[in-house]
């Protein structure tokens, strides 16, 4: 078995172009000096095959010195741990030539040496998992906070429901509006589109009256609110068969409003219709903290699900990857689902990002085009085909320690904040944020719920000083440190918004590659990115990460760096470079 592993790898090898073999040797000269330095190894051990032979030569020119069989013990010995060194080496060099040429899958163990689980058969996978593999991520760190949803689901009718152009990050600031003030709109007409994709139309989530367009500086445009209808309708839809070319699946995506759901990788811009992805992908679970559950959020919604798969599969080429929660007690609603390749997933947070999942399955490589769609998205789509409708219908988590009661909500995407927190604030001096407290964005009351969120937190406001926090951390909060042992702390903690520190200068400290479970530097390419060094930003794996993907490295972050807003910078500039 490991034979055919190591052959496949040799042969993958000879299939590398002149610049692909340089920089491999490059990535494995980097990975060897960081392991340890071998040229000291080998320097430290001819040293002492030097000596000792001088020895010897001492000892039989003086009639003396150490005793023969001694001596010989000593150079077997060294010889060896000599041995022993090449063979590490080699096995160590075999490992990443393996990955890197993708002749095995990522977490695989394609070593000479077997691993402890293999050894006293320790190996924890669940067993709903049945014969399929597990890919165990070993980085990461999951931010345990007080405020969990209660899986209690309320209905909700909020008044107001908006669509903002500033939820999607390559859209023209002041997109062409479709509707005028007072107007009239069906759940699904289009509302606005952008001037560089026409195609691409933005569709009402409701049914009401336009009763606003809200601008901000320059004029952009930030939101079109609608007054929602008590009893709702829909836009009617002369929905196409799946037998339908791919072409005309497409072209009703772009006019029913469903496109913007669909984000492409690199970058998690828009899908671009014109091109075709190599894969599809889709994450059935979120690790981020006090993150929905989905399990939730599919029951009832089985078929529409399947139906949206169905669809997305004859949108690709290749294959539509489900990612699978093999951290749960129980199995998943999601493995029933067919049409799909199913990959399992354990470990901490990140490991329900799509990019994370993407990167362990199938990565991204410069010129590929990948797709990804989030659960609720899928169900969208499935409804948009079962039943004729643009019916954006979702479970929104209400989560936090500064809520009253937190629960599901089931309402309309782009819901009022102020409707759904109604009578539900424990204190006024919080900041609410729509979506999880690493990625999120900060909104008023009167604001709405972002395009693509299922959840809204509230957490305390931490606009206060607390003298040498950095030096006494006595309040248990959030973090990879071990300055205090963790059964000090509380298994949930209440987190509010403070930083505890000051932006400092970017030292490199290891803290964000012990938390991003990725094969990539990422200190090393956000300073890439600071420079400007397009080149080295393509190396260091700049098409594979999104702000979601480096969250927690902002978090950890003892020089209190902005991640996510470098990254994008990083991103914004590679799109202007084409």
């Amino acid at each position: 078995m490991r034979i055919s592993v190591f052959t496949k790898g040799f042969i993958s090898l000879h299939k590398f172009s002149k610049n692909g073999l340089n920089t491999l040797n490059q990535e494995i000269n980097q990975r060897i000096n960081n392991m340890f330095n071998i040229r000291g190894i080998f320097r430290i051990v001819s040293f002492a095959v030097f000596f000792l032979s001088t020895q010897i030569a001492f000892g039989q020119s003086a009639g003396g010195g150490f005793p023969t069989p001694l001596i010989v013990g000593l150079i077997a010995f060294i010889v060896v741990i000599m041995l022993l060194v090449v063979v590490m080496v080699a096995d160590r060099l075999m490992k990443i030539s393996a990955e890197q040429t993708g002749a095995v899958k990522t977490g695989e163990n394609y070593s000479i040496f077997p691993t402890w689980k293999e050894i006293f058969n320790s190996d924890k996978t669940p067993t709903y998992v049945g014969e399929a593999g597990v890919t165990k991520l070993t980085k990461g760190f999951d931010i345990s906070l007080e405020g969990e949803a209660n899986e209690i689901i309320e209905e909700v009718q909020a008044t107001r429901y908006a669509l903002k152009p500033t939820d999607f990050k390559d859209l023209s600031p002041i997109p062409k509006v479709m509707v005028e003030l007072e107007s009239s709109v069906k759940a699904g007409d289009p509302i606005f589109f952008d001037k560089k994709k026409p195609e691409v139309k933005f569709a009402a989530p409701v049914s009401g009256e336009v009763i606003a367009v809200t601008r901000g500086e320059k004029r952009r445009i930030t939101e079109v609110v609608i007054l929602a209808d008590k009893d709702q309708t829909y836009r009617e839809y002369d929905v196409p068969s799946l037998d339908a070319g791919r072409e005309e699946l497409v072209a009703f995506l772009l006019e029913s409003g469903v496109w913007p759901f669909i984000k492409q990788r690199p970058y998690n811009t828009l899908a671009n219709h014109k091109e075709t992805p190599r894969d599809i992908f889709i994450s059935t679970f979120d690790t981020a903290p006090l993150a929905p559950n989905n399990e939730l959020a599919i029951k009832g919604n089985e078929a529409a699900f399947q139906k949206g798969l169905d669809v997305l599969a004859k949108l690709t080429e290749g294959s539509v990857y489900l990612g699978l929660n093999a951290n749960a007690p129980t199995e998943t609603a999601f493995n029933a689902f067919t049409g799909v390749k199913k990959n399992w997933f354990s470990g901490a947070h990140p490991a329900g990002n799509v990019g994370i999942q993407i990167h362990h399955t199938a990565p991204i490589n410069k010129g590929d085009t990948v797709w990804t769609m989030d659960v609720n998205g899928v169900i969208i789509l499935g409804r948009l085909f079962n039943e004729g409708k643009f019916d954006t219908t979702r479970l929104v988590a209400l989560t936090g320690a500064e809520l009253v009661t937190t629960k599901y909500v089931k309402t309309q995407q782009g819901a009022s904040v102020s409707d759904l927190l109604t009578n539900n604030l424990a204190n006024d001096h919080v900041r609410i944020i729509s979506g999880d407290v690493l990625t999120g964005e900060k909104v008023s009351e009167e604001s709405f719920v972002s395009f693509h969120d299922d959840q809204v937190t509230v957490v305390e406001e931490g606009d206060y000083y607390e003298m040498f926090g950095w030096l006494l951390p006595i309040k248990p909060r959030p973090s990879i440190s071990g300055t205090f042992p963790k059964l000090l702390y509380p298994e949930k903690m209440k987190a509010d918004t403070n930083t505890h520190g000051e932006h400092r200068a970017f030292v490199v400290t290891g803290q964000y590659e012990s938390v991003l479970p990725m094969d990539i530097y990422p200190q090393h390419l956000l300073k890439a990115i600071l420079v400007n060094d397009f080149e080295r930003m393509e190396g260091l794996g700049i098409y594979e990460v999104v702000e979601e993907d480096m969250a927690l490295c902002e978090f950890v972050c003892t020089s209190k760096q902005h991640v996510q807003q470098i990254l994008r910078d990083g991103i914004n500039k590679m799109i202007e470079q084409g």
